[in-house]
């Protein structure tokens, strides 16, 4: 990772110095079969820049990371590359006004899912092409300046193996052997594009009359590996697909600006997707091998708004440089959500983004590493690690505060005029304030201060005051979020916002139901806020701040709310407040509030009510997160054995063939541990038991499968049969994952050598390697990792890709230790590497705050004993 890097300072040393007239890229691809030419495996780019300099004589730099560089030619004058070129960076030395840059270089095919990615598909041998850039990979692949502010015009041409196609951002043609794609309108270098392969690929068409009798007409197409074909609902991608270009149209009033409209589903794809315009990439998870719920196709399609989403927010009109990531991030998070219930059939994904993406906000929100949704990203290492649920989730929340702050109607407006004023151009925080006020006939500056320039999520709990058993008074507590330790200077914390909410009043009714009676808006603003219109209104049994979840907060409960829910949770019958309900009760116990067994005997007394497919498999994760993280260590196995046993009888009271009865399945089968447990799952995998309706398919046979290896029930002979029954892609990822699970220290050394100390293994088998080492049945196994990982971390962080590095660090650490020595250990290691990478010891940090809210969150279990 050395010498990769790029600061902010430089970026913006070399904005003001170049523009950018345009690009020519060829790439020859046809080494991608065949035999390799040694190691690592390359192809050849020719990459040709035309570009302006401000100060003739100057000198600046352009960006290639590549094995060997063949030529470099500068306004004609062909230049040493010895002198030139050091591995990372182009040295242009005497600039002139108009320049022209050739480099021809090898490049490396990646098989970290960063740069250009080549997969081979166990399956059937075919290889299989793609690109993956952001934030700055694409000078794996061409030579460029790699910087979101140095937009321009890109034509690329591919020349790939014979029966192959090729794919880049625009439309491409087969000419003499080579592909040629027409010129892209001016992007940023991380959004360009190239897949290539045999890929299945289908086709449509989206059309669309203006208001002024124009016709929009796009090309639709979709694509997968050739064994996926038999499971690619393609048609249901293009529904969604459409119903958002639908909805887009009709709130932004930009028509879609880069031509077609292809999505690729990826193998070994390291993100959600990627929103390169006119060529979305997927990871081809979303391609659904077996049944799953309803819940996965709803998240499927909010991936395909949200990058459709960024075709203007992110594409159009792009952050001038990562500390504005959220320019684009945050307004496409929300407008996933928003485009899901505005035009699709998942009509109820507010819930889902109440209990499952603000999750990941509030987790990030309090660790040591949270940081204004504005950020400070010093350079491109900074850059990768903010993609985080600050930067998607917190600030999509902020949006839809800002949405109830100033009207629907005045947002879309601002949107609007946002695209129209700077299409095709960078922008900064200012440029979106400017238009919101515009709009809004608001003061955004103040919002901004509040919401985008400080860290932290305030608590909100009721505080009622009761008379004759009505309402005397009813106060909304405000509380600031607490410091965490961190490595830079602190962000803004401690900060009490304004809030706009709706608090609303819930009654038992006669019949056990929990039933909302009254309801205010009302601002919140500082450390007690009384809501007038509530005075004198019924004595309530619940007590809900954040109804209806219009801001961004933790709900807290006063003392009769929590016994209400202690009882009655499950008659709560609004979908949606029992789901702020839930989400606030695991804020709870993650913040040592609530012991875990408790809420564990909440999932366990009310999960079977909840009708909501999404909230419930929440509800299994977080379930899992109490058990293995925060209960006490003298009461897990009582409580997995409680959990296995109310997860059975859920699995033989749903109804026969339904999504609850797949999700209970699941459920069962990853906490299964005792005897008789693991001998059903056993069972149902060799088909000599059944339960009526469920079906063991193939990704629900690995399910079982994986628990099974874990608690050496399942032995290697049994893992490779299921593989040989399996043979795909997909199939070797969770052979993999199961091998690593299985209980024996010979397994654990192997697992750990094959990622530690050897680099051979792809993203995806790293991924899966590490998924089955860390087993929370095998504590003991893994304890001696402990020591090994703080010695290795440091030497891994320098010697792997900043991807791959990440995936180490965080998924290694070792967590399952849970332990005071560990949190030592951890900070022994922080202690005396002050001066390692700032994103390494960012992670790090992370995983120690995580611990010792795990050691919290133990004590305070063990007090309910």
């Amino acid at each position: 990772m050395p010498g990769e890097n790029l600061s902010r300072d430089e970026a913006r040393e070399r904005a003001a110095l170049l523009s950018v007239e345009g690009y020519d890229v060829s790439l020859d691809l046809r080494s991608a079969v065949g035999d390799a030419d040694g190691e690592p495996r390359t192809f050849r780019s020719v990459t040709t820049i035309r570009f302006r300099c401000n100060e003739p004589g100057a000198s600046s730099f352009a960006d290639l990371i590549a094995p060997s560089v063949t030529a470099v030619s500068l306004n004609g004058k062909d230049l040493d590359v010895s002198e030139v070129f050091d591995g990372a960076r182009i040295a242009l030395e005497d600039l002139a006004a108009e320049n022209e840059l050739v480099v021809d270089a090898q490049c490396a095919y990646s098989r970290t899912g960063e740069g250009l990615h080549r997969f081979v598909d166990p399956e059937d041998g075919e290889v299989y092409l793609y690109t993956q850039y952001e934030p700055a990979d694409s000078r794996r692949v061409f030579a460029n300046f790699e910087q979101p502010d140095l937009k321009a015009p890109f034509r690329f041409e591919v020349r790939a193996p014979e029966g192959w196609t090729a794919w880049s951002n625009g439309a491409g043609e087969l000419t003499d052997g080579v592909w040629k794609f027409a010129e892209t309108k001016p992007i940023s270098t991380y959004i360009t594009c190239v897949v290539a392969g045999p890929y299945h690929y289908v086709t449509d068409s989206y059309s669309r009359t203006f208001a002024d009798g124009t016709t929009l007409e796009i090309p639709l197409g979709a694509m997968c590996r050739k064994g996926l074909a038999p499971h690619f609902d393609a048609d249901d991608v293009f529904l969604v697909t459409k119903q958002g270009l639908d909805f887009f149209h009709e709130n932004f009033d930009y028509p879609y600006p880069f031509g077609k409209y292809d999505q690729a589903f990826v193998p070994e794809y390291n993100l959600g997707a990627m929103e390169n315009p006119g060529l979305v990439t997927f990871r081809e998870e979303y391609i659904f091998r077996g049944k799953v719920t309803q819940a996965s196709y709803e998240a499927r399609a909010n991936v395909i708004l949200h990058e459709m989403a960024h075709m203007w927010f992110g594409d159009l009109v792009t952050m001038a440089w990562w500390d504005d990531l959220w320019l684009k991030e945050s307004f496409a998070d929300f407008m996933g959500t928003f485009g899901n219930v505005g035009a699709t059939r998942f009509k109820d994904a507010w819930i889902t983004f109440a209990n499952r993406r603000k999750a990941w906000a509030y987790r990030a929100d309090q660790l040591p590493s949270t940081h204004p949704i504005t950020a400070d990203i010093r350079d491109l290492q900074d850059a990768k690690l903010n993609f985080d649920g600050i930067t998607y989730a917190k600030g999509a929340s902020v949006l839809k505060q800002l949405v109830a702050y100033v009207g629907q109607d005045a947002f879309l407006e601002g949107a609007r005029r946002y695209f129209k004023r700077h299409a095709y151009g960078n922008t900064r925080l200012g440029d979106l304030l400017s238009v919101l006020g515009e709009t809004s006939g608001r003061d955004m500056t103040a919002w901004s201060r509040s919401w985008l320039q400080t860290a932290g999520v305030n608590a909100l709990t009721p505080q009622v005051l009761l008379e004759d058993s009505r309402v005397a008074e009813l106060a909304v507590l405000q509380e600031a979020a607490e410091s965490a330790e961190s490595d830079h200077a602190a962000p803004p914390r401690g900060e009490l916002r304004p809030h706009r909410v709706a608090v609303g009043l819930y009654r038992l009714t006669e019949g056990g139901a929990l039933e909302r009676y009254a309801r205010v808006e009302t601002d919140v603003e500082g450390p007690r806020t009384v809501v007038a219109d509530l005075a004198g209104a019924e004595a309530p049994d619940l007590v809900l701040v954040n109804d209806d979840d219009l801001t961004y907060c933790k709900i807290r409960f006063d003392a009769a709310s929590l016994d209400a829910l202690r009882e009655h949770l499950g008659g709560l019958t609004d979908p949606l407040a029992r789901a702020l309900c839930w989400s606030a009760l695991w804020n709870m116990t993650r913040d040592a509030l609530l012991p875990a067994r408790d809420f564990i005997a909440l999932v366990l007394r009310f999960a079977s009510r909840e009708s909501d497919i999404g909230v419930l498999q929440m509800l299994h994760a977080w379930t899992h997160t109490a058990l293995d993280r925060y209960a006490a260590p003298d009461w897990r196995a009582t409580g997995g054995a409680l959990l296995a046993e109310g997860a059975l009888r859920q699995l033989r009271a749903a109804d026969a063939g339904s999504e609850h009865q797949l999700a209970w399945a699941r459920f069962f089968a990853s906490t299964a541990s005792a005897e008789p447990d693991l001998a059903l799952l056993k069972d149902l995998l060799d088909g000599t038991t059944s339960i009526e309706g469920l079906e063991v398919d193939q990704e629900l046979r690995w399910a079982v499968l994986g628990p099974l290896a874990a608690h050496g029930v399942a032995d290697e002979s049994v893992i490779a049969a299921e593989l040989a029954r399996d043979d795909t892609a997909s199939g070797k990822r969770h052979q993999v994952r199961c091998l690593a699970a299985r209980p024996s220290a010979a397994v654990k050394a192997q697992a750990w050598a094959q990622v530690v100390e050897s680099d051979t293994l792809s993203n995806a088998l790293v991924e899966a390697t590490i998924a089955g080492f860390d087993q929370p049945s095998q504590r003991e196994l893994t304890a001696p990792y402990a020591e090994k990982y703080f010695a290795a971390i440091d030497r891994l962080w320098q010697e792997r890709s900043i991807q791959i590095g990440m995936d180490i660090v965080s998924g290694l650490f070792p967590a399952l230790q849970d332990r005071p020595e560990t949190l030592a250990a951890t900070d022994a290691w922080l202690a005396a590497h002050e001066e390692a990478a700032p994103a390494l010891r960012r992670l790090v940090l992370e995983a120690r705050d995580d611990l010792a809210r795990a050691l919290r969150a133990q004590e305070r279990d063990a007090q309910a004993d």
